[in-house]
């Protein structure tokens, strides 16, 4: 058997990634998804049984690149508010220059496509974050709260602002992003 060419499960990761944004996760076909892709609809079934299958790949491999970006240049032994900081700049990063994978991970979240084995991994990959979030709550930092409602906290503002920032066409001043962090600091400090 020939080895699946990573040129084209690029191809149809991208192509996916459009058209989730366009018209929703549940309102796009393999077929659109092959012409999107710009192959026939029998090669995207040779890479992926289903369009469940597609979707939840596709989910855990945005997951892993958003959780690496994350981390990149966190230095765990630095002070917790760097740390933080670096994490929580990391974010933001990674929902602008990644919208389109961030809408489908938002998308894909609490969606039926989602197999309990693909949020298991996503679970995995995530403990990072909750990592430094109890970190923060040992060091007497961070408020003595349920570790998911402070990340829900930390993430959603983010999120939010991004999508403004996206929708409405206004570019994020480096000022606001500073205001940002103070909002979401103070709103998460001890």
């Amino acid at each position: 058997m020939k080895p699946k060419d990573e040129t084209k499960i690029k191809q149809i990761f991208t192509a996916t990634l459009h058209l989730v944004k366009e018209n929703g996760l549940a309102g796009i076909t393999m077929g659109e998804i092959a012409k999107a892709a710009k192959i026939a609809t029998g090669t995207l079934y040779i890479y992926f049984k289903s369009k469940d299958e597609l979707i939840n790949a596709l989910f855990t491999d945005c997951r892993k690149e958003a959780v690496n970006i994350y981390f990149k240049a966190y230095d765990a032994s630095a002070p917790f508010k760097i740390g933080f900081k670096t994490i929580w700049l990391n974010l933001l990063k990674f929902r602008m220059e990644h919208f389109e994978e961030a809408i489908f991970l938002d998308q894909c979240y609490h969606s039926p496509f989602i197999t309990e084995t693909t949020k298991e991994i996503a679970r995995q990959m995530i403990q990072p974050l909750y990592k430094l979030v109890e970190r923060g709550k040992k060091e007497n930092l961070l408020k003595d709260i349920d570790s998911f409602m402070l990340l829900t906290f930390m993430v959603g503002g983010i999120h939010e602002f991004v999508k403004h920032s996206i929708y409405s066409g206004k570019k994020i001043s480096k000022p606001q992003i500073e205001q940002l962090f103070t909002l979401c600091w103070d709103g998460v400090k001890d």
